[in-house]
Order: structure tokens, then C-alpha cells, then sequence
């Protein structure tokens, strides 16, 4: 039989099949390889690796460990450190006694090593004993030598406290004294008004005509008559009446439509007198009187009237011997005055009268103020702005609490409210007898243990329960001590209050609110320029 040919393609196929087996052993030998090693290089022995850090960690200068090196004991750079912050201490203390060769020569040493640390953390090199040797013996004989003058932390630590005593003592003593002066410059009287109200009166007494003209005002109807707007002002101070009255009537939509009763004491009363009758207040009614005129207000009526005649009572307010912090605050003439109590005793003043508002003479009005006589009251006598937003305003901060009399009839939480501008319902106040009431507390106050001073603390025990509280921009507090009242507060409310020592007619008010009272003062007044009131 005849064999076939061989085909040399197939021959060729067979060589390159062997040469694809051959490389394709070798890929696969290559990949497991790699694997392996891969696998070895993540499993490294834990020896291993704390071998290499090892090494790494010696490559590293060890100088750089700044942290160990200073909580090392026996490092020189500790040691330096130490020195140093001791040396500085010593500074202070050399400093204190006047020592300011040893402070220098400290001072010299201190520098030395900050600069030697300094070199030593930028450059990543340990201090070496013989750059530490002579800064550390330097500064351990100047230590030794401050130690030598008694330069210790005792000695120095009662010295400082001493100090400090006596600090405190004079900054009691100055606080005391500013009060002092505060006080006296609140209760002077400027040049100015008293040359104004020795004018006026000198006026008014050699000018019949003037006379005349007031004696026909006083019987005006208008006095007694409910359907206009009756406002009460006690004061002995012509300028700062004349503020309230202009001001109230310059707001007022019908201005002719408001009577106000002005009483003053002895010795204002002409320049009263002289002053309004002079001056137009756009057709108001003004009515002057004289308190000492009011012959029912004596000592066996009224107890506050007896208890400020009373020897004793007038030695506590003007010496204060108990408590000489708070005495300057009893030595306020205004609270011997009877013009300041007054305002409890508004209804037998004016018999007639059903409803006025009350207005102290360091208020300015800015609104239209008819409004008040028609608020509900809802029964209640006084209507008033409320003063409890902080703790400060509350009945505990003006009453003894510790007297079982308050403490029984009294929430010492209660909230407190201001004088200044209140309406007073006249009738509501006959019906529950609240002159009786206040009369009662005074009484009892015989000895001054139920509150100290003023008439704000017999206010909130004479009309408790009878308060309602009115629109808190009805009336503005504060301008008279408080330098950070609401300007917008201000522009908004109806009254504003210069309660405080700072009175705007004095040198002490504060200048960011004095114009809110000069805008209702005509300095253009010849009287005025002639005793130059500015």
C-alpha cells in the first residue's frame, strides 16, 4: 500500500504547539512566583517588623524627642528648664524689693538658656554638659544668693497679701468717697436754677399785676372739673417742672384740655407762682400751690410728718452712724421733704377730683398722655409699669423679709413697679381706704425694721393687690443711672424717667440722653441767659 505524503504543515503545527505548552508553563510559573512572595512580604514576623521600626527609629536623630528628653530626671535639658522657671520667679520677687542688679544679672542668665533651648530644638541636638555646666552653676548662685536675702515664696506670699489688703481697703475707701461726692453733686443745687428761682421770686413779689393774674387763675372752674385731664406734679425745682409741664403739652392733641396741679414748698413758691404765669404753656391750666398752705397735713395726722420732726429719725438720715456704706444714701434731703410724700395723699388734696395721672419732675413726656384716663384699671387704684423683668425689681430686694409682719402678708417674689407717671383711680382709692393703709405701714415702720428709706417701699405695701400693670413703653427707666438703655426703647416709650442721681439739669447726667430733656428748655429765655443756665 502507498503512504501518503507528510503534509509539513502539520509538522510546523506540532512545533508551535510545543512552544505555546513551554511559555504558557513559564507565565504560570512566574504568576505563583509573584504570589508567593507577595504572600511572604504581608506575613513578615512580628520580629521582623519591630526590627525595622527599630532601625528606622535610630535613624532618627534622638535629639528630636524633645517630650522625653524633658520628663527624663536626669536630663540636662530638664534640668536647665527647671533652673529657668525658677530663676524667672526670683525676677519677680527681685523686682518687688527693688533689687534690680540681681533681676538683671537673672535676667541675663534666663536669656542665655532660652537661647541655648532654642538651639537645641531647631538644630535637633541634645545639650551637651559642657554648653549646660556654666549657665546652671550661674544661675544656682544667683538663686542661692536671693535665697540668702530672704527672697522666698513665704516671705513673698505674705507680702503680696498684704498688699492686697491694702488694695482692697482703698478701693473700699474710694468707692465710698465717689458715692460721697456723687451724692452731694446730685442734692446741689446749680448755680444756675438758684440764681433763676432768686429772680423770680424777687419778680413776684414787686409785681402786683403778676399777683393779680394768678389770684384770677385760682378760681378757674377747670380746677375741679372731671372732663378735662388732671396731672399732679410735686416739686420744689422750677426748671425741671417747667420740663414736665412743656413736655406734656407740646404731646398733647388738646393741650388747652390739660390742669395741672403743681404744689412746691415755702420757698419756691413764688418763683412758681412767677414762672408759670409768665410763660405760655399752649392754653394750659397750671395751678401753684404752697404744701405748707395745707393746714390738715400735720404731725397728729400724718405719722411719716411726725417721724421726720423726730430728733432721732433726722439723726439717722443725716448721719447714718449704723452703717457708714449706706449712709450718703440717707443724707438725701428729699426724704425729710413732705413734698415727697405726697403722692399718697392725692384724693384730700383734690376732693373733686375722679381720676389724674401723677408725674414725677425728672420724667419728660413724649406722647400724647390723655390716653391713660381711659385705661381699665379693672377696679384697681394705681395703674403702673412694672419693674420685675430681673430679680432685682422684686419686693424682696426693698422689704425685711425677716420680719414676721412682711414675711405673713407678703410674697417676697412679688413683682415691684415704679413712681414717676401713675394713673390713680381717686374713687377706687377712698373705697379701699389706701391712704389708712399707708398710714398703718408707717406706723409700723417707727423703727425702721420693715425698710430703710424712700417712699417706693411704703408704695408696694400700700397698694398691694390694688396694682395694675400698664404697657412697659408707657414708661422708659433708667436714664438717671443706667448708660445702656435702648435707644430705640427710648424713642418709643411715652414718658422717660431720669430716676438716679444723674439728673439732666446737673453737670453729672449723661450726655447721650440729656437731649431728650433740653429739647422742652427755651435757653433763648432772658431769665435763663441771665443766670446763664445751660
Amino acid at each position: 500500500m502507498r503512504r501518503k505524503p507528510v503534509d509539513p504543515r502539520r509538522h510546523l503545527r506540532r512545533r508551535f504547539y510545543r512552544l505555546y505548552v513551554v511559555l504558557g508553563a513559564g507565565l504560570v510559573s512566574l504568576i505563583l512566583f509573584t504570589l508567593l512572595s507577595h504572600f511572604n512580604q504581608l506575613n513578615l514576623s512580628p520580629s521582623r517588623k519591630q526590627y525595622e521600626k527599630e532601625q528606622f527609629r535610630h535613624r532618627i536623630p534622638e535629639a528630636m524627642n524633645l517630650t522625653e528628653e524633658m520628663l527624663s530626671a536626669t536630663s540636662l535639658t530638664r534640668q536647665l528648664a527647671d533652673q529657668m522657671t525658677l530663676a524667672k520667679a526670683y525676677v519677680v520677687i527681685a523686682k518687688e524689693y527693688n533689687n534690680l542688679e540681681l533681676a538683671w544679672e537673672l535676667s541675663v542668665q534666663i536669656r542665655a538658656c532660652q537661647v541655648l533651648l532654642s538651639k537645641s530644638a531647631t538644630q535637633g541636638i541634645l545639650v551637651t554638659l559642657e554648653e549646660v555646666e556654666p549657665i546652671v552653676n550661674e544661675l544656682s548662685f544667683l538663686i542661692f544668693q536671693a535665697k540668702e536675702l530672704h527672697y522666698d515664696s513665704a516671705t513673698m506670699i505674705m507680702k503680696l497679701k498684704a498688699q492686697i489688703q491694702a488694695l482692697e481697703e482703698r478701693a473700699n475707701a474710694a468707692t465710698v468717697q465717689s458715692n460721697t461726692f456723687g451724692q452731694l453733686a446730685a442734692e446741689a443745687v446749680p448755680k444756675g436754677l438758684y440764681c433763676l428761682g432768686s429772680r423770680l421770686t424777687m419778680q413776684w413779689a414787686m409785681d402786683p399785676d403778676l399777683q393779680n393774674f394768678v389770684n384770677q387763675q385760682e378760681h378757674s372752674t377747670k380746677l375741679i372739673d372731671n372732663k378735662y385731664y388732671h396731672f399732679c406734679i410735686f416739686s420744689d425745682n422750677v426748671l425741671a417742672a417747667s420740663v414736665v409741664v412743656n413736655s406734656t403739652v407740646c404731646n398733647a392733641d388738646h393741650p388747652d384740655e390739660l390742669v395741672f396741679h403743681l404744689v412746691t414748698d415755702q420757698v419756691n413758691f413764688g418763683a412758681m407762682q412767677a414762672w408759670f404765669s409768665m410763660n405760655d404753656f399752649k392754653g394750659a391750666t397750671i395751678e401753684v400751690q404752697n404744701v405748707d398752705s395745707f393746714t390738715w397735713l400735720n404731725a397728729s395726722y400724718a405719722p411719716v410728718l411726725k417721724q421726720l420732726q423726730d430728733v432721732e429719725t433726722q439723726s439717722y438720715y443725716f448721719k447714718g452712724v449704723q452703717d457708714p456704706k449706706s449712709a450718703v444714701k440717707f443724707r438725701n434731703p428729699k426724704y425729710l421733704s413732705m413734698l415727697n410724700h405726697l403722692r399718697f395723699y392725692i384724693p384730700e388734696l383734690y376732693p373733686a377730683l375722679k381720676k389724674v395721672v401723677f408725674l414725677d419732675d425728672d420724667v419728660v413726656v413724649q406722647k400724647d398722655l390723655t390716653s391713660l384716663f381711659f385705661v381699665n384699671l379693672h377696679g384697681n387704684v394705681n395703674g403702673a409699669v412694672e419693674t420685675c423683668l430681673e430679680t432685682f425689681h422684686r419686693y424682696h430686694k426693698y422689704l425685711n423679709f425677716s420680719h414676721p409682719k412682711i414675711r405673713s402678708h407678703f410674697d417676697p417674689d412679688a413683682c415691684g413697679w415704679a413712681f414717676g407717671m401713675n394713673v390713680f383711680d381717686l374713687v377706687a382709692w377712698k373705697k379701699a381706704n389706701v391712704t389708712g393703709r399707708y398710714h398703718y405701714w408707717q406706723e409700723q415702720n417707727v423703727d425702721r425694721t420693715l425698710w430703710k428709706l424712700g417712699t417706693l417701699p411704703p408704695g408696694l405695701l400700700t397698694f398691694y393687690g390694688l396694682t395694675e400693670p400698664l404697657d412697659r413703653q408707657l414708661h422708659v427707666l433708667g436714664l438717671g443711672y443706667d448708660p445702656n438703655v435702648d435707644s430705640q426703647l427710648i424713642e418709643a416709650g411715652a414718658v422717660v424717667h431720669f430716676n438716679g442721681n444723674m439728673k439732666p439739669w446737673l453737670k453729672l447726667a449723661m450726655n447721650k440722653y440729656k437731649p431728650y430733656w433740653e429739647k422742652y428748655v427755651n435757653y433763648g429765655h432772658p431769665l435763663l441767659r441771665q443766670c446763664n443756665v445751660l
